[in-house]
């Protein structure tokens, strides 16, 4: 692929797993971005619900819908995202990651939990895009996380979707005991301290998120959500633009963004 055609890289906020049934505007908005990008070959996403101390890739052929979750409604259930695997990719993905120096495995029966299938169901809801699963690792912190994402930057050029699905603001707390019907107070200066702050390109700032970002304690007392931003921004490379696309802030504390990664025009690289 030349570069008019490279692919972008993409930060997905999946939100509950509700979304599946009530996609609300985020369904909107993913399925306007669907029709603005190139049908990729593939897509290798990176979920906030696949935890691992070191990066497993999803070698399946035909990876299973997984139901992470308990306590919904049976027709989440009955829910089947039935996109075929992509093992060649995965093949590829544990060769970049490799010579990286990241140590990967190839996780041969790894399914799609729904982190994947929620938000791919919405982008393609043919499910006729091959799918490969990546875990990430939390303990390791943003910047392992970034290397994962750079290493796997190639693939933009070879008709491969790079995906980070997770929440830009996930606090579980807010979930079990939270008035739904009032935005937490912290979320909205969250949301904006994350846009600005990709808008200047400052790295450094978003890795050391915990220090800088306006209640980045209560946005997210884990990280396991937030992380798989540094995934889609590092496959975007060194010189990116980020493209900030607004779905809402779903049950007042699920900031619903999504973000798309470019390459930076030649004069903003320059700068």
């Amino acid at each position: 692929m030349n570069a008019a055609a490279r692919l972008p890289s993409l930060y997905i906020s999946h939100g509950s797993p509700m979304t599946a049934l009530d996609p609300k505007l985020v369904g909107v908005r993913l399925g306007e971005l669907a029709r603005t990008l190139p049908r990729p070959r593939a897509v290798v996403i990176a979920s906030a619900h696949w935890l691992a101390r070191s990066p497993l890739v999803g070698g399946s052929a035909r990876p299973e819908t997984i139901h992470d979750f308990g306590g919904f409604p049976q027709a989440l259930f009955d829910i089947q995202y039935p996109a075929p695997g992509a093992p060649e990719v995965a093949g590829r993905v544990a060769q970049l990651l490799d010579q990286a120096g990241l140590a990967p495995h190839i996780d041969p029966n790894r399914g799609l939990d729904h982190g994947m299938w929620v938000p791919l169901r919405l982008l393609y809801p043919d499910a006729d895009v091959p799918v490969v699963p990546l875990s990430i690792q939390p303990l390791a912190g943003p910047a392992h996380q970034l290397a994962v994402g750079r290493a796997l930057a190639p693939l933009r050029d070879e008709g491969v979707l790079v995906i980070g699905s997770g929440s830009l603001t996930h606090n579980l707390h807010d979930w079990r005991g939270a008035d739904h019907t009032r935005q937490a107070p912290y979320v909205q200066p969250y949301i904006d301290w994350v846009e600005a702050t990709l808008r200047q390109g400052d790295v450094q700032a978003l890795l050391d998120y915990r220090r800088r970002a306006p209640n980045a304690a209560q946005a997210h007392p884990t990280d396991e959500h937030w992380q798989p931003i540094y995934v889609a921004l590092g496959a975007a490379g060194e010189h990116f633009r980020a493209t900030r696309i607004d779905a809402g802030i779903d049950m007042g504390f699920l900031a619903m963004d999504i973000y798309r990664f470019d390459d930076a025009a030649p004069a903003q690289a320059a700068a």
